[in-house]
């Protein structure tokens, strides 16, 4: 029952992860990093290599899974594709402030932990967050041009 339990919370992490997803400007590793699969994550999308090939071609499919810790990745996608596909939109168009406000102090939340991560506060560090936020200022006042609305364009943003 343990696993079971644990593969629902990785279903709503990708849940999460996918609603940040369709928010412009907040990404789903953010959630995956302030929700600790972060590293799980790129770890199981890394053991998918020429390794992994060689098991599936040779039909090793239960090897395969577990090389790729298969039972992690589809938890997560599955909820990465529940939220996409259903949640995500529907709280955009209904609770917009809401949603806005969540994925703003995620944000606020993801830089307090990576700031806990940085051993040395020297004047190279400062400098480099003083320019990043004025960055990240400029792109947010900028004014936004046109893009088309097409599948594809979505797709490879």
């Amino acid at each position: 029952m343990e696993k079971k339990k644990n593969y629902l919370l990785l279903v709503l992490r990708g849940c999460a992860m996918g609603a940040a997803d369709v928010i412009p400007g907040v990404s789903g590793g953010t959630i995956a990093f302030i929700t600790g699969i972060y590293e799980e994550l790129i770890e199981s999308i890394r053991s998918i290599n020429l390794k992994a090939l060689r098991l599936l071609g040779t039909f090793q499919l239960k090897e395969f899974w577990k090389h790729i810790n298969g039972n992690f990745l589809i938890s997560v996608v599955a909820g990465i594709a529940i939220s996409i596909f259903s949640l995500a939109k529907y709280l955009l168009e209904t609770h917009p402030l809401y949603i806005w406000s969540f994925f703003f102090g995620l944000i606020i939340i993801s830089a307090l932990m990576v700031s806990r991560e940085i051993k040395k506060w020297d004047i190279l560090t400062i400098t480099s967050l003083i320019v990043g936020a004025i960055i990240a200022y400029t792109i947010t006042v900028l004014s936004p041009t046109s893009t088309p609305n097409d599948w594809w364009f979505i797709l490879l943003s």
